[in-house]
């Protein structure tokens, strides 16, 4: 299970170019990396490499845990904002949105009343929700779920 999480999201690190230098992204990684681990270890879950049921744990703890990463994200440009500290580029906030992170990246926006009034900002978050919908219903429909 482990070996199939590493080689799928370090995949995505040489794929996806804004994300070699996201360090959030890089956390996420190890996080889910490290839950595979905990998960193999202490409860004995033992799943073929990229089998079906590997994949569907990983994209549990992906979910979980890049949502948790994108609160964290927004937490710290909101404080680099108010200290006049290094900010957290866009482009990085909105690649873990795209990467399944909105959920989380909406209820930081409420909570920590951050990126709210920025139109174009809000313009690319609403695009890259509707850009995962598009997706999540392309994949329903080959899986004939709809």
């Amino acid at each position: 299970m482990v070996i199939t999480f590493a080689a799928i999201l370090i995949g995505l690190l040489f794929l996806i170019r804004p994300l070699r230098k996201n360090t959030f992204y890089i956390l996420h990684c190890t996080l889910v990396i490290l839950a595979g681990y905990y998960l193999e270890k202490h409860y004995g879950l033992h799943y073929r490499i990229f089998g079906q049921q590997a994949l569907m744990m990983l994209a549990v703890l992906h979910l979980i845990s890049i949502n948790l990463v994108v609160i964290l994200a927004y937490g710290r440009d909101k404080s680099a904002a108010v200290h006049g500290a290094w900010r957290v580029p866009e482009v990085q906030l909105h690649t873990l949105e795209l990467l399944g992170g909105w959920c989380g990246a909406w209820l930081a926006q409420k909570i920590f009343h951050h990126k709210t009034k920025k139109r174009s900002f809000q313009a690319m978050f609403w695009l890259m929700l509707t850009f995962q919908v598009i997706i999540v219903l392309i994949f329903l429909r080959q899986l004939r779920l709809i």
